[in-house]
């Protein structure tokens, strides 16, 4: 009898467990908690503003006197789009039906998903500066928001469990807000490029932080788009099938292995969607490099498939290519992370509205995270600012264009030249003839082009600059002080 009475007690204990597991999988909330108090939502256009109830029930969004109404599907999910609006703010939003909901100080602004591998995960805190740059972080027309670090197989609708209790809210950008996160606070790239928006342009700024360091970019990509990929199609009908994620040796229940084709769009991009946005920031690669090929195709399908899920089109999306890493090679030689920098560059061209932010002066030999995110957040602002913001100013450092040969000398034009060239003694350039053997190079600046030559190669047949893991002698400037865009002249077509 007491067996009996311990098996009817388990038993019901695991219905009741399997119960509450459904009843949470179901309980999807009344509006998203992305929208909630503090928030910014994107000037400019209509925003996508959702959630949940009863299907057929009518709800009822309205904010600083537009009003917006939408009708539940068959699975209860409402979604109102509202605006467009100007900048400005505070605002109160108030979301009316079944449930009423009012969201305090919301802004108007442009908001900014911040994405990639560790680089961008990295916080304020383990940054160049740190105490005084915490400090004096407190800018109320930035408000950051962090999505949990989630793994799913199945594409999910809202965010998986915050492992911190002030993740998956907005917060005002204050020195204590910062260094919410779990590396030393959110992101340093992110905040660096938020605070130099918000300085220039005098808008709102809402910064969606969404990065898992040491992962891959397919983690990153939907189950749709990556399967039109032929390197990609079988892993991702295993994911498919597989119904549950695997499991790290870090348990914890929302930490499962990140790096499994779309298991991060799954969790960590999906539950945005449709939000309306400015643009994104992706600083990703290191986990790539050696398949530097395969990324010509993978960043732009990545960035392909964000563009046609969120509001805003063809949304700028920038860059930031791999810093100096390693130790230098001595002689001129093949490396996976130029080509992995190359692949960045091409992404970028292939997509359009899209650039670069060169690091390759901000590296460090022993530290595959250095520390100047100031200067990649400043960067990418520059992109921004010429690209999503249409402002006539120089965003890029020299950028191959052409050689010509004559005798054992190659000149090299360049495009964005910002003022002319600019350097303290050139270095980074190797030439090469029809042996395919690299040489250091001589180079000097003779008014808008390099000149190159090696007195070991008399008939040259290509040039590479900045061709190394660690490539920070590299010193070709314009004057508006941007780094030039490494490069080989025998790249692949």
């Amino acid at each position: 009898m007491r067996r009996l009475q311990t098996a009817c007690v388990t038993l019901f204990l695991v219905m009741m467990t399997v119960g509450q597991s459904i009843a949470r999988a179901d309980d999807k909330p009344f509006v998203h908690p992305l929208f909630a108090n503090d928030m910014v939502l994107q000037r400019g256009m209509e925003d996508p503003i959702w959630g949940w109830t009863e299907a057929g029930k009518t709800v009822t969004v309205s904010m600083n006197g537009k009003t917006a109404t939408a009708t539940a599907d068959k699975d209860g999910k409402w979604i109102a789009k509202i605006g467009p609006f100007e900048a400005g703010g505070p605002f109160d939003l108030t979301i009316s039906g079944p449930q009423d909901v009012k969201l305090t100080n919301v802004l108007v602004g442009d908001v900014w998903i911040c994405s990639g591998q560790s680089n961008m995960e990295m916080g304020l805190g383990n940054g160049y500066d740190k105490d005084h740059e915490i400090a004096s972080a407190d800018h109320p027309q930035i408000r950051l928001f962090t999505v949990p670090k989630y793994v799913a197989y199945t594409p999910q609708s809202v965010f998986g469990t915050a492992p911190h209790p002030d993740e998956a809210k907005w917060l005002l950008c204050t020195p204590k807000n910062i260094m919410v996160g779990d590396w030393a606070g959110f992101s340093a790239v992110g905040y660096y490029f938020g605070r130099d928006l918000n300085e220039k342009l005098h808008v709102p700024i809402g910064l969606v932080h969404t990065s898992w360091g040491g992962t891959i970019c397919e983690a990153w990509v939907s189950a749709p788009a990556l399967e039109k990929m032929s390197d990609f199609r079988d892993a991702v009908e295993k994911v498919e099938k597989s119904g549950a994620p695997q499991t790290s040796a870090d348990a914890r229940p929302n930490r499962g292995n990140p790096n499994v084709p779309t298991v991060l769009y799954n969790g960590m991009i999906a539950p945005l969607e449709p939000m309306a946005i400015k643009g994104a920031i992706w600083y990703q690669g290191e986990s790539n490099s050696g398949r530097a090929a395969q990324y010509r195709t993978l960043l732009p399908t990545m960035i392909r498939d964000w563009r046609s899920r969120f509001t805003g089109g063809d949304f700028p999306f920038l860059i930031v290519q791999l810093a100096s890493f390693m130790r230098p090679s001595a002689e001129p030689q093949d490396s996976q992370w130029a080509e992995l920098r190359e692949a960045q560059a091409f992404a970028a061209d292939t997509v359009g509205h899209s650039a670069i932010a060169v690091t390759l002066d901000l590296g460090n030999a022993m530290d595959i995270h250095p520390k100047n995110k100031q200067e990649v957040g400043a960067r990418l602002a520059l992109d921004a600012l010429a690209l999503g913001y249409g402002q006539e100013i120089e965003y890029s450092g020299p950028v191959y264009k052409e050689m010509s040969v004559d005798g054992n000398k190659v000149t090299l034009k360049f495009d964005h030249l910002g003022g002319g060239l600019a350097s303290t003694g050139l270095a980074g350039f190797a030439i090469a003839g029809e042996d395919n053997k690299f040489h250091w190079a001589d180079a000097k600046i003779d008014h808008d082009t390099v000149i190159v030559s090696s007195k070991q190669v008399e008939h040259p047949t290509a040039v590479r600059y900045g061709w190394a893991n660690n490539a920070d002698l590299a010193n070709l400037y314009n004057k508006a002080g941007l780094p030039a865009v490494p490069f080989r002249t025998d790249a692949p077509k």
